[in-house]
């Protein structure tokens, strides 16, 4: 078995569930892996047991490239899962469990190049900082945020960073599809409060505030929010046209959406659009008293340039007697679609002549935009080569999580093609 997936396969054994035990075991696993090859570690905590792990491997050039990845994994339910989601088995090809595409593979890819690199004694183009953080899947408070508030100058040279998701393979009509991220929606995690008059629930209401949300809220939920269209996602259609040998038409896309392999289509339908979906509700004391307050979670991103819009939109479908607040608020990044990326898809193509690269926009969020704060622009480029098959989509937060490990090998030599030298 190839170092890469048993690296894999022991970071997945780690149960690094956030909420949950923290990351430190991983963290240390991680660090002594480093060490072990002469790549000397930095651990830091930003509370107990939530731990970072920092390492700078020079390079031929001082004009860095920041790779980061997070150690921490989302619940899974065992009783759900056909092997533990904390196995870490190898069995059919595949690693399995949870955190395998999310991103532990990703994780052990950059560990097994960096360890392979050190063996042979390959100087890297540029020097590589490496960090692996904790608390990716909540707000990143006390990883990516914590280091980059707190450990700038470990930072230091780093102008541009590749992470999770992008670089693996989509296939459509027989073509294989390489998105490579370039910009992701912006977060706006929001707590909506209606406030009324409480009273006996056999009364008639004067002001019930769960009824004024339950209003509000099906007036967002119903609602269709318009096509917004940003270079990235123009180009990512384009070249999936160009990919599919069909041209496809940028002025009708939701026909476009139902016409087009669904594989296709997944690449640039959530993200042509803003978005806000409830997804926490919380009202009441007692089924015969009316609260005096009713409160609702929602999840909103934004594309990138169309916070305010957004926001405004929101206000407008609430309506003046719902006051909101933010969870997390945070904007939506993007980086170039020439330089580094040209760099990525060079890469693609030397593993994989077959290879269509495009740009592509995250519907969801990552460490990038800690980062982006700091001056950094983020890529998302963690390759893998992957069966047709397989719905990479379905495996994040979904059950019975596996990454192919001839996807992983696949990974590593992308990943060298890209820093070796």
């Amino acid at each position: 078995m190839t170092e890469v997936a048993e690296i894999c396969a022991q970071l997945i054994r780690f149960d690094t569930t956030n909420p949950g035990p923290g990351e430190r075991p991983a963290a240390e696993y991680v660090a002594d892996l480093l060490a072990e090859v002469g790549v000397e570690p930095i651990v830091l905590e930003s509370a107990p047991r939530r731990t970072n792990v920092i390492a700078r491997i020079p390079g031929d050039s001082p004009a860095a490239l920041l790779i980061h990845g997070h150690l921490d994994v989302v619940p899974a339910d065992p009783d759900e899962w056909k092997r533990h989601p904390f196995s870490g088995d190898i069995a059919d090809g595949s690693v399995h469990g949870r955190g395998a595409v999310d991103m532990k593979g990703s994780l052990a890819m950059t560990l097994a190049l960096v360890r392979d690199l050190a063996r042979r004694g390959v100087r890297p183009r540029r020097d590589l900082v490496l960090a692996f953080l904790a608390d990716e899947e909540s707000t990143g408070a006390y990883g990516s945020r914590y280091v980059a508030e707190n450990h700038r100058d470990l930072f230091d040279g780093c102008t541009e960073a590749i992470s999770e998701s992008g670089g693996f393979t989509v296939t459509a009509e027989g073509a294989r599809i390489y998105p490579v991220a370039v910009a992701e929606r912006g977060t706006a995690w929001m707590k909506l409060t209606a406030r009324g008059v409480p009273g006996h629930g056999s009364k008639p209401p004067v002001d019930n505030p769960v009824a004024e949300l339950a209003r509000a809220l099906t007036r967002l939920a119903d609602y269709t929010w318009p096509i917004h269209l940003t270079p990235p996602v123009a180009t990512l259609i384009q070249g999936l046209g160009t990919a599919l040998g069909t041209p496809i038409d940028l002025d009708a896309l939701d026909a476009e959406l139902r016409r087009l392999p669904p594989s296709a289509a997944a690449l640039f339908k959530g993200v042509i659009r803003n978005s806000a979906n409830p997804t926490m509700l919380n009202a009441g004391y007692k089924v015969n008293s009316i609260p005096g307050k009713a409160e609702a979670h929602v999840d909103g991103r934004f594309l990138p340039g169309s916070q305010q819009e957004f926001l405004d939109t929101i206000d407008r479908l609430m309506g003046p007697k719902i006051t909101r607040e933010f969870l997390n608020l945070e904007e939506a990044p993007t980086a170039p679609v020439h330089g580094l990326f040209d760099d990525m898809c060079a890469a693609l193509r030397r593993e994989d002549p077959a290879a269509h690269p495009v740009p592509y926009v995250m519907t969801g969020g990552t460490d990038a935009k800690s980062f982006a704060r700091i001056g950094i622009r983020g890529y998302g480029f963690t390759p893998l080569l992957l069966p047709p098959e397989l719905d990479y989509f379905g495996m994040f937060h979904g059950v019975d999580e596996r990454v192919p490990v001839a996807g992983l090998d696949f990974g590593v030599r992308v990943l060298n093609h890209l820093v070796g030298g």
